[in-house]
């Protein structure tokens, strides 16, 4: 007897759905790799500046630092 791995499953799942069910499966997912993206970039932002690493000022200060 063959294992099946819970990642097998999932395939074998999503290929049961219609069409229109797995382009909204689809979607979400995005949403939600987006989503996790967003909150690292914001964790390490807030780590950054916790340890004075970060950068504070008026936006023309900020773009000014970034054409350095």
């Amino acid at each position: 007897m063959t294992k099946v791995s819970n990642f097998e499953k999932v395939v074998d799942s999503v290929e049961a759905l219609s069409v229109d069910e797995q382009e909204t499966l689809i979607k979400l997912v995005r949403q939600r790799l987006g989503r996790e993206e967003i909150a690292a970039n914001i964790a390490q932002a807030r780590a950054e500046y916790q340890t004075g690493q970060g950068f504070r000022g008026t936006v023309d200060e900020v773009i000014a630092e970034l054409g350095q």
